[in-house]
């Protein structure tokens, strides 16, 4: 997709092995795979409208190449509900990310201001992740996301570009797979929507392999019927150099 190669050129352009979070979102957008509304605002009043366009409540993330890990430099703010809030919440974002600069030393860029993305309805939380083994290339690996993946381990691979029927045998032997067919009178999750953002995401690295890790986490997977939406996405990259020696 011409979408993918634009946003890694302009990445590595600026240096950055990762793309920011739009840009994370414009590529599974082009990928067909389902995500909740977003945009993005330079300024505490531009937040605000484009707030009340998606709709509250809604969660504010910082913009910058020299942020990486948005949370750690109290760059997220959520479940925002009115133009206000959203207000105060950009001028916080900016502040904090000052902040981290100066106790990294750098110059943060602000200049991109702030993602605005729908703060989307619980549902159950899977993971659909990219690794690159340098012997054996991309690998596919789901299992339940938010927390419980550091904490359960409970994950499964597959080898890039797989089928249907291995994402299947994939989220099978997940222990968690119960909770998927629904268990205590829970309704099953929507587990053909989650298959197939799985085999968009190997279409996706099967089509740009300078990627080099990606996390879909949380996945939201609701009813079935009901669908599934990728609600945090990270995308890192090739550095230039090593992109240039392939």
């Amino acid at each position: 997709m011409k979408e993918a190669k634009k946003i890694f050129k302009t990445a590595r352009e600026e240096g950055r092995t990762f793309v920011l979070e739009h840009e994370a979102k414009d590529i599974m957008k082009a990928y067909g795979i389902p995500i909740p509304p977003y945009d993005i605002a330079k300024t505490a009043d531009e937040a605000a409208v484009k707030a009340k366009q998606i709709g509250f409540p809604v969660v504010l993330k910082i913009l910058s190449k020299d942020i990486l890990h948005k949370s750690d430099a109290g760059g997220v703010k959520i479940n925002l509900k009115s133009e206000g809030e959203v207000r105060k919440a950009f001028e916080e974002i900016m502040t904090n990310a000052k902040k981290y600069g100066k106790e990294k030393g750098i110059d943060v860029d602000l200049s991109r201001g702030v993602f605005i993305s729908d703060f989307a309805d619980m549902g159950t939380e899977i993971i659909v992740g990219v690794t690159k083994d340098p012997q054996f290339g991309h690998a596919l690996m789901t299992g339940l996301g938010g927390i419980f993946v550091e904490v359960l381990k409970d994950v499964s691979f597959r080898l890039i570009p797989f089928t249907a029927v291995d994402a299947r045998e994939m989220l099978k032997e997940l222990k968690a797979y119960k909770i998927l067919e629904g268990i205590r009178g829970e309704a099953p999750r929507d587990v053909e929507a989650l298959i197939k953002i799985m085999l968009a995401v190997s279409k996706m690295v099967e089509e740009n392999p300078e990627i080099t890790e990606l996390d879909c986490n949380p996945t939201f997977v609701y009813e079935t019927g009901k669908g599934a939406l990728v609600v945090d996405a990270r995308i890192l990259i090739d550095s230039p150099e090593t992109s240039t020696a392939h």
